[in-house]
């Protein structure tokens, strides 16, 4: 039925991406608290210290979903994406404290972008993998810029499903690559190039302009985009954050010397060039009188 109904299919991989939002909301909150967590109780280990016992397990699944002014457990009916937060008016149901419009946003955000990535692939499982993309994506970028963090327990993973999706599908059904090598071109290069433009910054300025999480970020984008579509989201990314920065410096909202947050940029480029990529590189070179 799916597959012959691309509207759909489509309207279905949106609501999918709702529920999705819904859940990368709560990873986004507390995976960096888990991981500070895990920090702490690893440096009072390394000093000697007795590792502060935890009082209740915290993780990604529990305890459930909590209001953060009241600490009231949010019921199943207040916790549906998008719904329940209008018709509570974006106020705890508990409390009436308000609740922060990122959480509607992140879900629409996502069911949105599973509706275009569903759209734009077809029923299949390129789909499926562009969804994967996309939620990584987004969690990743949601605790870049509450955290100024890009966890290597979603960048590495994401770097390696990319890998073994170019090589278990082979010839260019998925988003990846259809050639593994360039996944792999695609990995090695990422990384290396920001590492090299890292320590040049750094050599140059005695500053450091970027952090190790947007290399292995851009290491997992060349492994699912190949290393033909690196040029291409590094340009996006770095035209987007540099207008961002100035507008917000003009705003006096940003001074000089706060550090903006490369990983989403990245991140959008990225999900940019999973859709429209090819096409963008051919205009470009079209228009350079290259290709």
């Amino acid at each position: 039925m799916l597959a012959a109904s691309p509207a759909l299919f489509t309207a279905v991989a949106g609501l999918v991406g709702l529920a999705i939002g819904s859940f990368l909301n709560v990873v986004i909150h507390r995976l960096p608290l888990v991981l500070e967590r895990q920090w702490r109780a690893r440096a009072a280990e390394l000093e000697g210290r007795q590792p502060a016992a935890p009082t209740e397990a915290y993780g990604l699944v529990r305890p459930r979903s909590r209001c953060p002014a009241c600490q009231a457990p949010i019921r199943a009916v207040h916790n549906v994406p998008v719904v329940s937060w209008l018709l509570l008016h974006g106020r705890c149901a508990a409390c009436g404290a308000p609740i922060s419009a990122r959480y509607p946003l992140v879900e629409l955000a996502t069911g949105a972008a599973f509706a275009v990535v569903a759209w734009h692939f077809g029923f299949g499982m390129a789909a499926v993998l562009g969804c994967v993309f996309t939620a990584y994506l987004v969690a990743l970028t949601g605790i870049d810029l509450d955290r100024q963090l890009l966890p290597d327990i979603l960048t590495v993973p994401l770097l390696w499903i990319g890998l073994i999706a170019s090589a278990w599908f082979g010839a260019g059904e998925a988003p990846p690559p259809a050639v593994l090598g360039d996944a792999v071109i695609g990995a090695v290069a990422g990384y290396g190039f920001l590492w090299l433009v890292f320590h040049l910054f750094r050599l140059i300025t005695g500053k450091e302009g970027m952090g190790y999480g947007d290399f292995k970020l851009f290491a997992a984008i060349g492994a699912w985009l190949g290393w033909q579509m690196l040029p291409l989201v590094l340009l996006l990314a770095a035209f987007v954050g540099a207008a961002v920065g100035i507008a917000l410096m003009a705003a006096h909202r940003l001074g000089r010397s706060v550090p903006i947050p490369f990983g989403p940029y990245l991140a959008g480029a990225a999900w940019i060039a999973l859709l429209w990529g090819p096409g963008l590189v051919e205009r470009y070179l079209r228009f350079a009188g290259l290709g």
